[in-house]
């Protein structure tokens, strides 16, 4: 025990063998925001279309009538500003810095907007990185959301921690792909939310299947599916299977997700903001 002890273990960080209670590492929210619910998006590897379902799953919130933020936690790898055509807008404002806008309403922060040229490289230490992140929920103006989906970097280091530890998060939605190490790769992601005491409500199998444009008949060119299996394991409630089409990476690249229609994400939605 150190000299001056309040016997507060809320208002300390330090380690001692009289410590009763876990340092609270939550983020104050911006003074002028409300957010009403957050959702993690997450994977244990990368490439497997996270970003694609965070923005997919903003849209169909958007077409609810909710008023929804996007929090682009992919700090070294962000993607999320071109799905929506947004290049730059941000500014400082009295009430924290302002957040871009997409055409449908969508709120969007994301290290992209702030840089002048989105192409360097981001060659920042862990610590800072995270830092980043949790200055985009205590310094930007989100105003009144119903909810914000936050975009995690793969895997299960310093920023998926520091989202988990400073942001009220109230449901993880895990983004996968039916490949071999799936499992393997599902359980990491489900067992780093459990450590935090966060819920995961939702499952997505991205690349899961092709339908032939000609015939119809749809193939699995990765093997069967398993995420009703694997939902089932872990009592994920909510599940969405993918399919391979090129139309979806096209409209993403031409910053038209708003303009998407993919039925499956507004049932899923539903659900995982339940």
């Amino acid at each position: 025990m150190s000299d001056g002890c309040t016997h507060d273990c809320s208002t300390c960080g330090k380690s001692c063998g009289e410590r009763k209670a876990d340092f609270d590492f939550s983020a104050k929210l911006n003074a002028a925001s409300r957010v009403g619910s957050v959702v993690a998006v997450a994977s244990g590897k990368g490439g497997v279309g996270k970003s694609f379902v965070t923005t997919m799953l903003a849209v169909a919130a958007m077409r609810e009538g909710k008023k929804v933020g996007i929090l682009d936690a992919d700090i070294t790898g962000p993607s999320i500003p071109k799905a929506f055509g947004l290049a730059g807008g941000t500014f400082k404002s009295d009430d924290g810095i302002e957040p871009s806008m997409s055409n449908g309403g969508i709120k969007v922060i994301s290290l992209n907007m702030l840089v002048n040229d989105p192409s360097d490289p981001v060659v920042w230490r862990g610590p800072v990185i995270a830092g980043l992140v949790k200055q985009f929920w205590t310094d930007v103006h989100w105003g009144e959301l119903d909810v914000m989906f936050v975009d995690m970097p793969p895997g299960t280091g310093d920023v998926p921690l520091t989202v988990f530890q400073s942001l009220p998060v109230d449901g993880v939605v895990v983004v996968s792909s039916p490949q071999e190490l799936v499992e393997m790769i599902v359980s990491k992601s489900v067992k780093m939310a459990g450590m935090m005491k966060k819920k995961v409500v939702g499952l997505v199998e991205n690349m899961s299947y092709i339908k032939c444009p000609d015939c119809g008949k749809t193939i699995e060119p990765f093997g069967a599916s398993k995420v009703d299996e694997l939902a089932r394991k872990f009592g994920i409630p909510a599940t969405l299977r993918l399919p391979i089409d090129p139309a979806f990476a096209a409209s993403i690249d031409a910053g038209a997700a708003e303009l998407m229609e993919i039925p499956e994400f507004e049932d899923f939605a539903s659900k995982v903001l339940a």
